[in-house]
């Protein structure tokens, strides 16, 4: 099933996918998923994909992708960890900063030449970790009132676990807001900026980029903002149904990766 929204002005030449119900769903395939990526690598096709996830590091998760018979590069895959290193250094250079975060954004910001200290740091780095610190978000409040900028990786406000919803990085940064008046500066989806990011690390065009997403509110309007042509693929959080609710659409709208193999 193919929803055509209207026709293709310039051919296909780069992608940008999204991870979690594109590619895999709680670490199984998704259909179609491996022979998607492979299509890619063998047409030589520029290719990244993303995930607002900043836990693990891009190592991390070519292993969790190779474990479920998808083979990514390590250097095919943006994170919003990787998207926030990057910004803070356009913004500041070699500047300091106290992270709430693990391995995927600690490694990211120290790669990117960033000094992580507790001790009047330029930001404050608010990531996702699966045990957050009510020290570290003592902390981090009070950095904040003493001047650090508030920065996060992302403003999902929950996170999926075997048991039910976890509090994700959106909802730390609300009780950081509301303690201390200060609103944080987003960088994942649907901050275009990481779709921005993106497109420059592979040296693409947002003429010729297409973004498959499978959530209307992050992937979808992320790609439209950044001027990409979008495509919601069913296999994950949205159902068809659901795209009435939003006052954008995407592209096309399809049942999974599996109708996109021919598109490579």
């Amino acid at each position: 099933m193919t929803h055509q929204r209207h026709g293709e002005i310039r051919a296909i030449r780069s992608w940008l996918s999204d991870m979690d119900g594109v590619l895999v769903h709680e670490g199984t395939a998704l259909p179609g998923a491996a022979e998607f990526v492979k299509a890619l690598r063998d047409g030589d096709r520029p290719f990244l994909i993303l995930t607002n996830n900043s836990i693990f590091t891009t190592r991390d998760l070519r292993a969790r992708l190779a474990a479920s018979g998808i083979d990514v590069p390590e250097d095919a895959i943006w994170t919003s960890a990787l998207a926030t290193a990057q910004f803070l250094t356009d913004q500041m250079p070699g500047g300091s900063a106290y992270v709430i975060g693990e391995a995927g954004l600690t490694t990211a910001l120290y790669e990117a030449g960033y000094t992580l200290t507790a001790a009047q740091p330029d930001f404050v780095v608010l990531g996702e970790t699966r045990t957050y610190s009510f020290e570290a978000i003592t902390q981090a409040i009070r950095l904040i009132q003493g001047g650090a900028r508030f920065i996060a990786t992302n403003p999902d406000v929950t996170g999926p676990s075997a048991d039910g919803d976890l509090p994700a990085t959106g909802a730390v940064a609300a009780m950081i807001s509301a303690a201390t008046g200060r609103q944080p500066y987003f960088v994942g989806k649907p901050n275009p900026m990481m779709i921005r990011s993106a497109l420059n690390r592979i040296d693409a065009h947002s003429e010729t980029t297409v973004m498959v997403g499978d959530r209307m509110d992050t992937d979808v309007v992320a790609g439209i903002e950044a001027g990409l042509r979008t495509f919601l693929v069913l296999s994950g959080s949205t159902r068809l149904a659901d795209v009435q609710a939003f006052p954008f659409r995407p592209t096309e709208i399809l049942d999974s990766v599996q109708d996109l193999i021919e598109r490579v």
